[in-house]
């Protein structure tokens, strides 16, 4: 009933009971031939042998002789059915002929996450080793050095993600000329994560010649949009309908009270209720701060678990990543950044502590476990607010959920409620909100006991209007009483005399300069001080001669001219 298949870096089994080609010249024989048959070189074929693989998926079988004719590919399947071998092995066919030039790679493969990337690039070292091609990972969260030193060097396959590419194309290390194979994969979570303007963005900078594989495992309308603009004329393979759960795999719906203890809980409680046939998990959650809670309170109660996702330090990430594939971690936490093709083909459990917002992204995660042919089991906590994000996943995947009910748990409020209503992922309020408490808790109020600082305080009582005359220095009779009556300083200044009002000057725009009206015409003016101007240079510069030396002043004899005979 299984049957084994080549995927980058990971041993898959796909059930053929549950995959059909809906889209295809023909229909697959019964007994399927080996790799032999898909027009694959020797050397390639004794690397596919090496790895332990002898017989390939539908969507090898079907998509490695398409793309070996240079033709465009549309392939559709459930993630776990041996995508990255349908291109890595054509790709390194195609490209066995010829030489890389420095800064001008042959061939893209264009991944979302870095773990995928990364993975891609196991899956080329294992497929071409005893070829001579080579290639360099972009990834972020690495230096740059070393990236460059092989992109000067020359390589014929650049394996990145679209953010790191991007930026070594801007700062000119790159050039996307010579492109002749693009491989985009996993498109569906690219358009999740915001990489599709990038997307385009690469495809309009490569040669209109070239040779495009797209891949995904569903198709939204704005994938559907992509693949009519950038694709021409391609083969659509499709091994499974687009966003569907493989059979093997049983899944429920656990329905709890809406508290986030009770949440964590009622994790606690499947984990342990799975614990004899629980070979390692992933808890899925919505977002990352719950990640880190989540683990937390797992490591507390005594559980063998790790945090990963996208704000973590990319060297962090990937030592979690391999003590998860070798055993050594029971559970790892993650966001959906580890839910889409990773290789790890032994997860028995996946527990989504969060329904997922996006139905598509429930196919990817539930993906994780049922592969290389072994049963797989998932949980959901769900409680009432969930209702409609359960429907569309039921909806996408056209089947009825199992539930079950674990409405007995205590329910209890943390210490640091979480507040739903903050989307921001900070405390309400912020750190300015109550500004009357410390760190430590204390009133920070610096009033006095009583509440006051002083005793001088404004009265409230209206002022009645004085009827008093006004004098002609401008203040009424009363107010001239009180200050007669009060205690003057000693040191008090000679007063002032009282200088005479000057009528207040009727305001103009602004701009406007005020007209006398015997005030002469401006041609008239410029005149007469240009005559003035010239009268004062006519006149001589008087010289003070007491400044100057005597010889100047002493009398020169002049010899008269003879006159000439």
């Amino acid at each position: 009933m299984t049957i084994s298949g080549a995927e980058a870096g990971l041993d898959e089994v796909i059930d053929t009971v549950q995959t059909s080609a809906t889209e295809t010249p023909a229909n697959p024989p019964a007994a399927q031939p080996g790799f032999e048959a898909l027009g694959l070189s020797p050397d390639v074929l004794k690397a596919v042998t090496d790895s332990g693989y002898t017989t390939p998926t539908p969507i090898q079988a079907q998509t490695i002789p398409i793309a070996l004719q240079g033709r465009d590919v549309i392939g559709i399947a459930q993630t776990g059915t041996g995508k990255t071998a349908s291109f890595t092995l054509p790709m390194i066919e195609m490209l066995s002929k010829g030489r890389a030039k420095a800064r001008m790679p042959r061939a893209l493969v264009l991944e979302p996450t870095r773990e995928l990337a990364d993975q891609v690039s196991e899956s080329f070292n294992k497929y071409s080793k005893y070829s001579k091609l080579t290639h360099a990972l972009l990834i972020g969260g690495t230096a740059m050095d070393e990236q460059i030193k092989k992109l000067d060097r020359g390589v014929d396959v650049l394996i990145a993600t679209p953010g790191r590419l991007m930026d070594h194309f801007g700062r000119g290390r790159i050039l996307l000329s010579q492109v002749n194979i693009l491989v985009i994969d996993e498109a569906d979570r690219m358009l999740d994560m915001g990489f599709i303007p990038d997307v385009e963005e690469i495809c309009r900078k490569l040669p209109f010649t070239r040779q495009t594989l797209f891949y995904s495992a569903t198709m939204p309308p704005e994938i559907q949009r992509l693949t009519d603009q950038f694709l021409h004329n391609p083969m659509r393979i499709e091994v499974s309908r687009p966003a569907t759960t493989a059979a093997n795999i049983v899944q429920q719906i656990v329905e709890i009270p809406a508290n986030d203890w009770a949440k964590r809980e009622a994790l606690r409680r499947l984990i342990r209720e799975a614990e004899p046939t629980l070979n390692n998990a992933i808890v899925f959650c919505n977002r990352k701060r719950d990640v880190d809670v989540v683990a937390k309170s797992l490591v507390k109660h005594g559980f063998d678990a790790a945090p990963i996702h996208g704000d973590l330090d990319q060297s962090l990430r990937t030592r979690t990543l391999d003590r998860f594939r070798a055993g050594e971690l029971k559970i790892l936490v993650a966001s959906d950044v580890a839910a889409r093709g990773l290789d790890v083909p032994a997860v028995s459990h996946v527990f989504n502590f969060d329904v997922p917002i996006h139905a598509d992204d429930y196919v990817h995660r539930v993906g994780r476990t049922g592969r290389a042919g072994r049963s797989g089991a998932t949980f959901m906590l769900a409680n009432h607010r969930d209702g409609k994000y359960i429907e569309a996943i039921e909806k996408v995947t056209g089947q009825k959920l199992d539930r079950r009910e674990m409405m007995d748990i205590e329910v209890r409020e943390d210490a640091r409620p979480r507040r739903d209503g903050d989307r921001k992922g900070g405390r309400e309020g912020g750190r300015g909100r109550d500004s009357k408490r410390g760190r430590d808790g204390k009133s920070r109020d610096r009033r006095p006991p009583d509440g006051k600082f002083h005793e001088h305080v404004a009265s409230m009582e209206p002022v009645a209007v004085s009827d008093a005359p006004v004098r002609s220095d401008g203040l009424t009779e009363a107010r001239t009483d009180v200050q007669a009556q009060a205690p003057q300083p000693q040191d008090q200044r000679a007063p002032r005399p009282d200088k005479p009002r000057q009528p207040r000057q009727e305001q103009r725009p602004r701009g406007e300069q005020p007209r006398p009206e015997n005030r002469e015409p401006r041609d008239k003016r410029e005149r007469g001080s240009q005559r003035h101007h010239n009268e004062q240079a006519a006149k001589p510069e008087a010289v003070d001669k007491s400044q100057l030396p005597a010889f100047l002043f002493r009398p020169v004899p002049v010899k008269k001219p003879e006159p000439q005979e």
